[in-house]
């Protein structure tokens, strides 16, 4: 029996230990705690709501929140790591508290009462703590209970008259009784009696000695009036009031999440919008670049580049010719499984700008042309390909295809003469290298997108055949292409690529019918 009242005391004293105030000064969360300003009025059996909040209204839901009577011990409703703890809740209101709504997030949180008993009539204090600041407000509840109506009976006649009795039952709070004549006037002269029962509710009887037993009557009748007019006036007006604040409460909470859930839905439809507008817009310009007209449109927006090539980067094996804008292999020329290449003279470091390159091309032969980036190897033997810094297409013995990882196979629908110009487009701030066929302004290969922080030079390499690789001279214009589209819509269907390069698979266009292949200089073209 000692040991189990010694762990009752420790017990109580850890809750005690809990509820003390503890320092705040080195919390940098304050807030307080306000309470309703008038007492809550709540009618016998229906139920009751004890409000508090928080100024500012911050979001309440990861506190700890109690409300209790007089005493730390006397819980009502504790919540604590986001649910209700029923551990500490008296006996009393096991069963009929509960959190009101989901307002903890604003800032306010209400514990509803059901079945209000008499009991329940007195003083609150709730209770909101956060790490070790904590804040609180009191609030009274009294509980209003009409009982039945006063019944009045005479006894005697005695020796000064008659005696007028009222009796009352079921009352809350305790009712109080007053006596008056026809004319109003207070009868002070009269006897009242309290009784509670096991549920707290009041009884009542006075009386009263009155001469003539009519004066008596009329009094009783006043006293009925005021106290079934008194109590019921009251009783009812305080509970339509706080029904009424509950009301414009929930309207508000309401209204404030219907407003919440709009503007989620308009940042969404805004954010699909965005995402289907830059799909529209990247789908355009993915089917524009590829269109007959790209590349006489792209050469009003690029700057011409004049390239020369440059002897120093030039392999033993090739041939440089005395104006630098043409490349052929030597005749004695021996096939050793070098690579051999030579880059353009003036690097390229920003800005969009092209060079055409006119290939006149033997059977058999191995080339290749596009731009690669500053300091790559060139010595030896080696293979071209983005990630080693080689933006390139060109012919192999198995045909013509971009140098990518697989190599990605083209098509070259080819005229009577086996030349062919081809431009090079290259914009260094947005990363994109992208081949057409001068000739007819068809597309052939735009590689993924890239990014150049550093300089690149034109690239051209012969492995093999007769075939020599000559930078246009003329580059501001281009004999026989189409004039360019005015003013493109994302909404027009935009045709694909009718001759020239396209992807082997198909995803860069159906070829188109033959055309004839242009040179560089007009008076070199066979009859």
């Amino acid at each position: 029996m000692e040991d189990f009242s010694r762990c009752s005391g420790l017990s109580h004293l850890t809750i005690l230990l809990l509820l003390l105030p503890l320092p705040t000064g080195g919390s940098t969360e304050t807030f307080r705690v306000i309470g309703p300003l008038h007492p809550i009025v709540a009618v016998l059996g229906g139920e009751a709501v004890l409000p508090c909040s928080l100024f500012p209204a911050v979001s309440a839901e990861d506190m700890e929140l109690r409300w209790f009577r007089s005493k730390l011990l006397e819980a009502v409703f504790v919540y604590q790591n986001r649910q209700e703890q029923k551990e500490e809740q008296m006996a009393l209101y096991a069963g009929r508290t509960s959190l009101v709504g989901d307002l903890l997030s604003q800032g306010y949180a209400a514990v509803r009462i059901q079945r209000v008993q008499a009991s329940d009539n007195g003083l609150y204090t709730c209770v909101f703590r956060k790490g070790h600041f904590y804040e609180k407000a009191g609030l009274e509840l009294k509980v209003a209970g009409v009982g039945s109506a006063p019944q009045v009976r005479i006894t005697g006649p005695e020796e000064d008259g008659v005696r007028v009795v009222c009796t009352a039952s079921g009352w809350f709070p305790k009712p109080q009784v007053q006596w008056r004549d026809v004319s109003g006037e207070k009868f002070l002269a009269f006897s009242e009696a309290h009784t509670q029962d096991a549920e707290g509710l009041f009884s009542v009887e006075a009386a009263l000695v009155a001469s003539p037993w009519k004066v008596a009557f009329s009094v009783s009748l006043t006293v009925l009036v005021i106290l079934l007019l008194g109590a019921g006036c009251y009783t009812k007006r305080e509970h339509f009031m706080k029904v009424q604040e509950m009301r414009e409460k929930e309207t508000l909470c309401q209204t404030r999440e219907q407003d919440r859930q709009r503007k989620e839905e308009v940042l969404k439809d805004t954010a699909k919008l965005q995402e289907e507008l830059e799909r529209r817009k990247s789908a355009y310009l993915a089917a524009w670049r590829k269109a007959q007209l790209y590349a006489d449109w792209r050469k009003e927006k690029f700057q011409a580049w004049p390239v020369t090539l440059d002897p120093g980067s030039a392999h033993s094996d090739l041939v440089i010719s005395h104006e630098k804008t043409s490349v052929t292999l030597k005749a004695s020329y021996v096939n050793s499984g070098d690579t051999c290449s030579v880059l353009g003279f003036e690097g390229i470091t920003s800005g969009c700008c092209y060079w055409e390159v006119e290939i006149r091309d033997g059977d058999q032969s191995e080339w290749a042309l596009g731009v690669c980036r500053e300091g790559v190897n060139t010595k030896g033997w080696y293979v071209e390909s983005p990630d080693k810094g080689f933006w390139v297409v060109g012919r192999f013995e198995r045909g013509y295809c971009a140098y990518t990882v697989p190599e990605t196979p083209l098509s070259l629908t080819q005229g009577p003469h086996p030349r062919l110009r081809v431009g090079v487009f290259l914009n260094h701030q947005e990363g994109d290298v992208s081949f057409y066929n001068m000739t007819d302004g068809s597309h052939i290969f735009s590689f993924p997108q890239a990014s150049f922080s550093g300089t690149l030079f034109p690239y051209f390499m012969i492995r093999s055949g007769d075939v020599s690789l000559t930078v246009c001279s003329k580059v501001g214009g281009s004999e026989g292409l189409p004039v360019a589209l005015s003013n493109p819509s994302l909404e027009e269907s935009v045709s694909l690529p009718g001759a020239g390069f396209s992807s082997a698979s198909g995803a860069d266009g159906p070829p188109g019918a033959e055309s004839p292949l242009l040179p560089c200089n007009p008076e070199a073209v066979s009859p």
